[in-house]
């Protein structure tokens, strides 16, 4: 059996939909309860990864783990883990733990746990998600329009099916122990070729807006803590080259390229419309 954390985010949702199509015996875990129906036979307990005692029932008979950078005792949830028999655990952790540590502390500190637990581990550093592109939802269902800094700066965002294909590879096969992946799309994209994307997959035009870095430094600041704020802008504005890199190890561990962002736009085209 294989535990899902975050079981309902972009990534997790697609990561049981995979392992259950696979055959695996899943328990999705989250915060609350799924707002859609979970695939059959899939078990779901509400819990906080905050609090690792609460994670407890969702351990039971499980053999690996697909852990969330969340709360701020991963050897706690690690050491649930090992308790309840868990062999494998993979981490979804962020790729600036390797090119901007000072920014990531929170992430690497898991990663750290993570290869200290004595259990079978993989970390998986994903670089930005296509599903940031959320965040335009709203306005683009409104007012035909996407706002963002740095309107010209390409990075190699990644689908979250992929990252999801990568995980449930990971966990069902071995080989894979002690090694941290970088998962990238196949190419970098432009926020305004990604605001393109979108009105493609849509069949409407779409006005692109860009924002000052004070603009968007004030929204980010809304959800995210200050020190992922002034790393993601750091990114976004003056990536590395290695940031800017598209990486192999989604192809050379699904045997296929990486989804390029127009496929996860047109897949996901109905939250725009």
């Amino acid at each position: 059996m294989i535990v899902v954390t975050g079981a309902t985010g972009n990534v997790g949702r697609a990561l049981v939909q995979q392992l259950v199509e696979a055959g695996e015996q899943v328990t999705a875990l989250s915060r609350r309860a799924p707002a859609g129906q979970l695939p059959p036979g899939v078990r779901h307990i509400a819990a906080n990864l905050a609090q690792p005692a609460a994670v407890r029932p969702a351990l039971e008979g499980a053999e690996a783990l697909f852990l969330l950078v969340a709360g701020e005792d991963p050897q706690g949830l690690l050491k649930e883990a090992k308790a309840a028999g868990v062999r494998r655990v993979v981490l979804l952790s962020s790729q600036g733990v390797g090119t901007r540590p000072e920014s990531y502390e929170h992430a690497a500190s898991f990663e750290a746990a993570v290869a200290a637990s004595e259990l079978e581990w993989t970390v998986l550093r994903s670089g930005g998600l296509a599903s940031n592109a959320y965040a335009w939802a709203e306005p683009i269902r409104a007012h035909r329009t996407a706002a963002a800094p740095f309107g010209d700066i390409g990075l190699p965002f990644v689908d979250p099916d992929d990252v999801a294909a990568v995980a449930a590879a990971v966990l069902r096969e071995d080989g894979h122990h002690g090694a941290t992946y970088v998962l990238t799309g196949p190419a970098p994209t432009t926020p305004r070729e990604r605001a393109v994307a979108i009105a493609e997959a849509i069949g409407e035009t779409v006005h692109f807006e860009e924002q000052t870095r004070e603009e968007a430094h004030a929204q980010l600041a809304a959800f995210v803590p200050l020190p992922v704020v002034e790393g993601t802008l750091a990114i976004l504005g003056t990536p590395t080259p290695e940031e800017q890199r598209t990486s192999p190890d989604v192809e050379r561990i699904l045997g296929r390229p990486a989804h390029p962002f127009t496929t996860w736009a047109h897949r996901n085209a109905a939250a725009f419309r």
